[in-house]
């Protein structure tokens, strides 16, 4: 693994911490909530769903980006078969659509 990739789970890592901790916390001021810390904590908890929303979409993102680095790894390993593959997809993908 690369120091890059160490680096970004570390963070990613330390970023669910504080997420839980901060989703604890709201939790335990929940029944002490009045004017002004309810308003904050409504705040606070529309962020972290923001901040929970961009974090599963940023590691969904790493994953695509993997799976693609894979394909592309055995695509040049492999051309002869990665052709025959397209192919064959591309004649039944032709036969369904001629159904029609």
């Amino acid at each position: 693994m690369s120091e890059l990739t160490e680096s970004r789970d570390k963070l990613i890592t330390d970023l669910k911490a504080v997420l839980a901790d901060a989703d604890d916390l709201l939790s335990i001021t929940a029944e002490n909530a009045t004017g002004k810390i309810s308003e904050a904590r409504a705040k606070m908890k529309a962020r972290l769903d923001d901040v929970k929303t961009r974090l599963a979409s940023s590691e969904l993102a790493a994953v695509a980006k993997q799976a693609g680095k894979t394909a592309d790894t055995y695509v040049h390993e492999n051309p002869w078969k990665s052709a025959g593959i397209a192919a064959g997809v591309g004649l039944i993908v032709g036969l369904l659509i001629g159904r029609r």
